[in-house]
């Protein structure tokens, strides 16, 4: 069975942008990278991969979730179709049309969606963004994968929204990186 794994870049003070979306803080150089591009390379977003030598192979996810804001990203500079590698579901209750004809749009039932998508063979689900997205499927969540990154902002995004419920993680790998970049990797608690 699929898992819905939280991957996600934040800050050591749990951010995962800046209140206005913009995540122009974090590192873009640093061994973390290489790891990154290596072990994940189907999280390198299209426009990104011939310049990191990025191939095509889908080491750990083959569908990919995000909500409109983490969407928009990509659209506010031109890519409508962010990881063509990947099957791309968008969750928006405010958009009125499917922004690509590679990119699902899911208006609502995200948990009844989630839980369709894991019955389903292949490669784990990434939840890609953002915070609101995140805490509409908080129940949902398998593992969380963190990359944690050696800078604080103080004020932004947080990892989640609002949540409902206490939920415990289990840290299961921690890689720590010489520029102080972290990736931890936490299963949910049963």
């Amino acid at each position: 069975m699929r898992k819905l794994i939280y991957y996600i870049a934040c800050t050591v003070d749990g951010f995962i942008a800046r209140e206005d979306g913009r995540f122009d803080f974090f590192p873009t150089e640093g061994e973390h990278l290489a790891y990154l591009v290596s072990e994940f390379p189907e999280t390198i977003p299209v426009h990104l991969q011939n310049e990191l030598g990025v191939t095509r192979t889908n080491k750990h996810f083959d569908i990919v979730v995000m909500g409109r804001r983490t969407y928009e990203v990509g659209t506010n500079v031109g890519i409508r179709n962010p990881y063509p590698q990947m099957r791309q579901i968008v969750f928006s209750h405010t958009m009125s049309d499917q922004p690509d004809a590679a990119v699902e749009l899911v208006r609502e039932d995200a948990i009844g969606t989630i839980r369709q998508l894991k019955q389903e063979d292949g490669l784990d689900i990434w939840l890609c963004g953002g915070a609101e997205l995140a805490s509409a499927l908080y129940s949902e969540i398998d593992e969380l994968m963190l990359k944690v990154n050696p800078v604080a902002i103080g004020v932004g995004l947080p990892l989640f929204g609002r949540v409902e419920a206490l939920r415990r993680f289990d840290l299961v790998a921690n890689q720590v990186f010489n520029n102080g970049f972290m990736l931890n990797h936490y299963s949910v608690f049963i």
